[in-house]
C-alpha cells in the first residue's frame, strides 16, 4: 500500500524535522505517525472486512491534517478555526506537552475525520444495503481497539520524554489513565460516524455548511478546555 505508508514518511519527515527545531507539534504527530502505522500493520494482519475502503480512509483522513498544516504556515485565517487553536497553542513556551496532543487529537477527530468519512461514504451510500452500512460501521469501530493498543505506547514513548511527570501519573494509575483516554476518543468516534452520516444525508449547500460549522464549533469547546 504505498500511497498510505508515503503518508507516513511525511509524517515522519515533518517530525524530525520539528524535533531539529524544537517544535513542540511533534507530540502530535508522532502520536498520529505511531497511530497510522498501527492501523496499516492491521490492515496487513486483515483485521478489517474491507482492507481498500479503510486504506482509503487512512490516507484521506491524513489528507486533512496536512491540508489544515498547509493553510495555517500559509496564512493562519485560512485554516480551520480548531486547527488554528491547536498551532497556536504550540507557539506559546509553556504549553503542556498533555494539552498540545489533546488539541491535535481533538481537531483530527472531531472535526477531521467528520468530513473525512462522509467524503467515503457519500458516493456509495445510496446503493449501500442495510447489511453493507453496518460493515463500514463495523470496520470504522475496529479502530478504537487499534487506538486501545497504541494508547500506552505514547504516554511511554511520546508524552514521558517531554513531561517526565507523567510516568509517575503512569505509575499512581496504572491502567486508568489509559483507559480513561481511551473511552474518550471512542466516545468521540462514535458522535463523528453520526455525524458524517447527517452529512452525507444533508442535502443543500447551506444546510451542509451549517452542519459543518455546528462540527467545528463543538470542538471548539473541547478545545477550549485543552488550551491550558
Amino acid at each position: 500500500m504505498p500511497v498510505q505508508r508515503s503518508a507516513v514518511d511525511r509524517m515522519q519527515d515533518r517530525i524530525d524535522r520539528w524535533d531539529r527545531s524544537g517544535d513542540p507539534r511533534a507530540v502530535f504527530l508522532s502520536c498520529y505517525a505511531l497511530m497510522t502505522r498501527n492501523m496499516l500493520n492491521a490492515v496487513d494482519a486483515g483485521e478489517f472486512a474491507d482492507a481498500a475502503w479503510v486504506s482509503h480512509l487512512l490516507h484521506h483522513f491524513a489528507g486533512y491534517y496536512f491540508d489544515a498544516l498547509d493553510a495555517y504556515e500559509a496564512g493562519s485565517e485560512h485554516a480551520p478555526e480548531v486547527w488554528r487553536c491547536a498551532h497556536d497553542a504550540a507557539h506559546r513556551s509553556n504549553a503542556p506537552a498533555i494539552s498540545l496532543l489533546l488539541l491535535g487529537v481533538n481537531a483530527h477527530i472531531n472535526y477531521d475525520l467528520v468530513l473525512a468519512v462522509a467524503d467515503l461514504l457519500e458516493p456509495e451510500w445510496p446503493a449501500l444495503s442495510d447489511v453493507g452500512r453496518r460493515a463500514r460501521y463495523e470496520d470504522y469501530c475496529r479502530v478504537n481497539d487499534i487506538i486501545g493498543r497504541t494508547i500506552d505506547s505514547v504516554q511511554d514513548g511520546i508524552l514521558e520524554k517531554r513531561e517526565p511527570i507523567m510516568a509517575l501519573v503512569d505509575t499512581l494509575l496504572g491502567p486508568v489513565d489509559e483507559w480513561l483516554v481511551s473511552r474518550g476518543i471512542t466516545e468521540w468516534r462514535e458522535a463523528v460516524w453520526g455525524h458524517a452520516v447527517q452529512r452525507v444525508e444533508t442535502t443543500g449547500d447551506a444546510q451542509r455548511e451549517a452542519l459543518r460549522r455546528e462540527v467545528e464549533a463543538a470542538a471548539m469547546r473541547w478545545a477550549r478546555l485543552f488550551d491550558l
